[in-house]
């Protein structure tokens, strides 16, 4: 299947995408201050750049888009159909930088968190995500991967 737009266009839309600061980032920094948490944004010293690092946790927390990192067995997962090749190997690649960051950052000590932007659409969703992450924090287990099927939606 072609392309709905030209090529030039598409460039264009891609690079309008952001890495910082995105929605779901920001939903999320929202709710886990207003519980009381204090955090550091995209640390230079530590791998991978994570989207938040509450030190006094030693945890890390990335905020994930479903499409870019492949959140497995999500619908907002697709695949292009203009170069499958092209986004396969793109895909492919984002996914083994992330395990090896994650990697990294267990052998360093850190703990890590993966939150996909599924499980930040809706308010609600926020409110569950950002309660099993702090449960997650009390336990001081080493990694924790937060879904919209992980948590329970009570509209």
């Amino acid at each position: 299947m072609a392309d709905i737009v030209d090529r030039q266009t598409r460039s264009r839309m891609m690079s309008g995408i952001r890495g910082k600061d995105t929605k779901p980032e920001m939903v999320l920094r929202r709710a886990l201050h207003a519980r009381g948490f204090r955090y550091r944004l995209h640390g230079k010293g530590v791998p991978g750049r994570p989207d938040m690092i509450l030190a006094k946790h030693r945890a890390v927390i990335f905020v994930h888009g479903c499409f870019w990192h492949r959140h497995e067995g999500c619908r907002y997962a697709t695949t292009p159909a203009t170069r499958p090749e092209f986004w396969a190997e793109k895909f492919a690649a984002n996914v083994r930088r992330d395990r090896a960051t994650c990697d990294a950052l267990v052998a360093d000590g850190w703990r890590v968190a993966t939150i996909w932007e599924c499980a930040l659409r809706k308010p609600n969703q926020v409110t569950a995500t950002c309660a099993a992450l702090v449960s997650w924090l009390a336990t001081g287990a080493p990694s924790i991967e937060i879904g919209e099927g992980d948590i329970r939606d009570t509209e």
